[in-house]
């Protein structure tokens, strides 16, 4: 997980780190979606967060997550991207190959 975490992170630094230095720094956002419930997500979306914490970002300080559990309404993984698209996320993260797949 802490590879994957690792390989997100970059994609965000990646794509925030153009900004200029007079503009005020952006907050990346990331959009996290599972098929499951939170607390069947929980493990990952911990494993998730200490990754971050170890890069740097801590969420609510220097990096925004947008949780969504679909809790076994996989139909509901379409808006949940759509949403996001919306929201304009810089990354969307799945909980599993179920998440990705839709």
């Amino acid at each position: 997980m802490r590879i994957v975490a690792h390989c997100l992170l970059m994609s965000v630094m990646l794509l925030t780190g153009s900004v200029q230095a007079q503009q005020p720094a952006k907050i990346p956002r990331m959009g996290f979606q599972g098929a499951a419930s939170a607390s069947a997500v929980w493990p990952r979306a911990q494993a998730l967060r200490q990754g971050l914490r170890e890069l740097g970002y801590v969420e609510g300080k220097n990096i925004l997550i947008e949780w969504r559990h679909a809790e076994g309404k996989l139909d509901r993984l379409d808006e949940f991207a759509a949403e996001f698209v919306r929201l304009n996320v810089d990354v969307i993260v799945t909980a599993a190959p179920s998440s990705t797949a839709r």
